[in-house]
């Protein structure tokens, strides 16, 4: 990529990028001196509440599935509620507030298995010229970037919390945990950087009890932080990439059995 030909917006928000791997993967600075101590994740200065900790007024999901209790947002998959050999995969869907630079923190809890995931800059409904059965209800399907988030029901899935997956599209996994992925028009995805070894970062993932889940989206670059460690970014420098568009927010909840739960969900527009 030529530097010359980058426009002011774009080389802040990679400049900002940087700075932010720098920042929040490294222990130390490269002068040998502490980092900068993190942002308190308590802090919702500028912030406003999507979830009032009482009621799903605002959240539309599918019926029944979905509920509060004791001030979370709840939802359990258990065997016998979807016919044999279907996947489930649907959505609680936060109604007229949509982003596309901003910042989300939430609290999340992943039990007894299956996977979850924040949506954000998405849309509802199914994708062009699909039909999705199964355990998908258009109604509730949401499509566009996911911070994803797995109980570890396998070698595999314990590699999936803090990842960059792109929902119902044919891009799936864009970065995994520990990668920094560049996207550029008419390429395919290219590694940029790593970010630190995906298992040593999956040992900050906490299985069965509550995780702080902050979401930074700004312009292509979209960055995801668990537990204050960073564990994915990628920079979309496609103006016409569909992760590039304002969009709905989202909780999912997949697999049988899964159980998933949510609280303290606070969001910062931006724009």
């Amino acid at each position: 990529m030529n530097l010359l030909s980058i426009d002011g917006g774009s080389m802040a928000a990679l400049a900002a990028t940087v700075l932010s791997v720098l920042l929040v993967a490294a222990p130390n600075s490269v002068s040998g001196q502490a980092a900068p101590a993190l942002t308190d994740f308590a802090d919702h200065t500028d912030y406003v509440s999507l979830f009032d900790g009482k009621t799903l007024d605002g959240w539309d999901g599918k019926p029944g599935l979905w509920k509060v209790e004791n001030g979370v947002i709840v939802a359990e998959i258990t065997p016998g509620m979807y016919p044999p050999n279907v996947f489930p995969n649907t959505f609680l869907i936060k109604r007229g507030v949509e982003a596309k630079d901003f910042d989300l923190k939430l609290e999340i809890k992943m039990e007894k298995g299956g996977g979850s995931g924040i949506q954000y800059r998405s849309s509802v409904g199914f994708p062009p010229g699909t039909k999705m059965g199964g355990g998908n209800d258009e109604r509730w399907t949401m499509t566009g970037p996911q911070a994803d988030f797995w109980y570890p029901v396998s070698a595999e899935a314990s590699q999936y919390s803090g990842q960059f997956y792109s929902q119902n599209t044919s891009q799936g996994t864009i970065a995994k945990r520990g990668q920094v992925v560049q996207l550029l028009p008419g390429k395919k995805p290219v590694v940029a950087g790593a970010i630190g070894d995906i298992d040593k970062l999956g040992a900050l993932v906490k299985t069965g009890e509550w995780n702080q889940y902050t979401v930074i989206a700004r312009g292509g670059v979209m960055m995801h932080i668990l537990n204050g460690q960073l564990m994915a970014v990628v920079i979309d420098d496609d103006p016409a990439s569909a992760h590039n568009v304002s969009g709905l927010f989202g909780l999912q909840i997949e697999g049988v059995p899964s159980k998933v739960s949510f609280r303290n969900i606070w969001l910062r527009k931006i724009d």
